[in-house]
């Protein structure tokens, strides 16, 4: 379910003196739309700089991301917007991360920004897991699993992204060929298989109109991939379209609803082959 938005100018006086701290005093703020798991998003600018603000209040339940962000953010160099500060003040969690410069990636066929995407997929690939407290793949999907030894194809020691959602790769034309897309939004970040981002984008390039065959051509070029055994992939395909199948089922977003669709028919290919 999406949090509810408000904008920055209803943050208590004490929360946004301290985010001016760092800041210096914003001369605009301009509130965005993208993303479902904040309450406060926002690009300000003020006379030293650009940030882009992400914030929950302390209380939330889902409060966690936060906290789950700033300690993976050091890690990330190349692959993430760079995080320049964390205020906790007056019951509110900010973090203030590098404004980046792009678009939203388009997965469709054919679409330029897939290379680039690949590209920021291999170097996840090669980035070492941190030693921080992190979720595990088989155990964000127990439940959905159809048999319990399927999990053993989920778990491993690699850092994962596993939220692939477009609107969490910008992509920004001007920068060098091979390293122009970032990943943002790293609450769900996952210790598991090397392959499960593959899987994961997957899943989304068939939300974007690639047939499933052609969506795992997509993955091949993601050298981890070439790892996942065929019964792997069919149970992870299987395990996606279990949770989603759950998520949809009270759902009324269009993007739950077409991303249950999405599962099914590539759950349905892995199947029939």
């Amino acid at each position: 379910m999406a949090t509810t938005r408000i904008g920055l100018d209803r943050l208590p006086p004490t929360a946004r003196t301290a985010v001016e701290e760092h800041t210096g005093s914003l001369l605009t703020v301009e509130e965005t739309a993208e993303g479902f798991n904040s309450e406060i998003a926002a690009r300000v600018t003020s006379a030293t700089g650009t940030w882009h603000i992400k914030g929950l209040r302390t209380e939330h339940p889902r409060a966690w991301t936060q906290r789950r962000e700033a300690a993976i953010a050091p890690f990330l160099t190349g692959l993430a917007p760079a995080l320049h500060w964390h205020v906790e003040s007056a019951g509110w969690d900010l973090l203030g991360f590098e404004a980046l410069t792009g678009h939203h990636a388009d997965y469709a066929p054919g679409s330029p920004d897939l290379p680039e995407v690949a590209a920021l997929l291999r170097r996840l690939g090669q980035t070492p897991c941190p030693g921080i407290e992190l979720r595990h793949a088989e155990q964000r999907l127990e439940h959905y699993a159809a048999h319990p030894d399927d999990l053993r194809y989920f778990a491993g020691p690699h850092l994962l992204h596993t939220d692939l959602n477009h609107t969490n790769a910008l992509v920004d034309d001007h920068a060098p060929p091979g390293d122009r897309a970032r990943l943002v939004d790293w609450a769900w970040a996952t210790r598991g298989a090397a392959w499960l981002d593959a899987g994961y984008w997957v899943i989304w390039l068939i939300a974007a109109g690639h047939a499933p065959a052609s969506a795992e051509r997509r993955a091949t070029e993601i050298p981890s991939w070439h790892t996942a055994p065929a019964e792997g992939i069919t149970a992870f395909a299987t395990a996606n379209h279990n949770l989603w199948a759950e998520i949809s089922a009270d759902a009324t977003d269009p993007w739950a609803l077409r991303l249950a669709t999405t599962a099914a028919t590539w759950h349905a290919h892995r199947r029939t082959g």
